[in-house]
């Protein structure tokens, strides 16, 4: 399901989420950006504006075309990334990319996260898998974390970062922050002699149950 709140509503979340991200140690500074679907385009923050000096009026409406309205800060240097997502994820709606610790650890060391524990299915899938490294702000790189998505909800962006998406930007972000408690729970394995993995069959059941995990309502 789409977020079908209007246009202020959905501006003073972006600002909201990356703020909390800010927050909760996902982001530093002017890294990482946050965006919804918006009509035939998108809102994504800004470029270069930390999440203090975020408001709802700055976040920028960036149009199929990627053309924004005159007088606009301009977007994220990720944005088509982001648009990238929408063209191919009809089920997509919001996507927060950061560069949180653990996970830009294991990106820069060419990992993926591995089914090490079950909230690893969190991301969607039994595993989180690493996009490539391409220049950052380029639709190479879009198209690269689009593959990697490939149905999940996460990815690792090697050299770079992390990337969740999901119908709603609240799930979107704790995917993020789920994913990143991964991250750091892989980086703490790795230094006591690695994990001992769930199987195929064990994560399938995981997937299962996670069907009907939670409030549906």
């Amino acid at each position: 399901m789409s977020d079908t709140r209007s246009e202020e509503a959905l501006r003073a979340n972006i600002v909201r989420v990356m703020r909390a991200m800010d927050q909760r140690g996902l982001n530093r500074g002017t890294s990482g950006n946050v965006s919804v679907r918006f009509g035939e385009g998108l809102l994504v923050t800004p470029s270069g504006v930390t999440p203090e000096d975020l408001t709802d009026d700055g976040v920028v409406y960036v149009a199929a075309d990627g053309g924004s309205p005159e007088g606009s800060l301009k977007p994220s240097s990720e944005w088509r990334m982001h648009a990238g997502l929408y063209a191919r994820r009809p089920d997509v709606h919001a996507v927060v990319h950061c560069h949180a610790r653990h996970a830009t650890i294991l990106a820069c060391a060419g990992r993926p996260i591995p089914s090490l524990h079950y909230m690893v299915g969190v991301s969607g899938r039994p595993t989180v898998p690493l996009a490539p490294y391409h220049t950052f702000g380029t639709v190479e790189l879009a198209d690269a974390v689009a593959e990697a998505m490939d149905g999940g909800y996460a990815c690792l962006m090697a050299n770079h970062g992390l990337i969740a998406a999901a119908p709603k930007l609240d799930r979107a972000l704790a995917i993020a922050e789920e994913m990143e408690e991964q991250a750091a729970v892989y980086c703490g394995t790795l230094a006591i002699g690695g994990p001992v993995l769930l199987s195929e069959g064990q994560m399938a059941e995981v997937m299962q149950q996670f069907k009907g995990y939670g409030q549906k309502r």
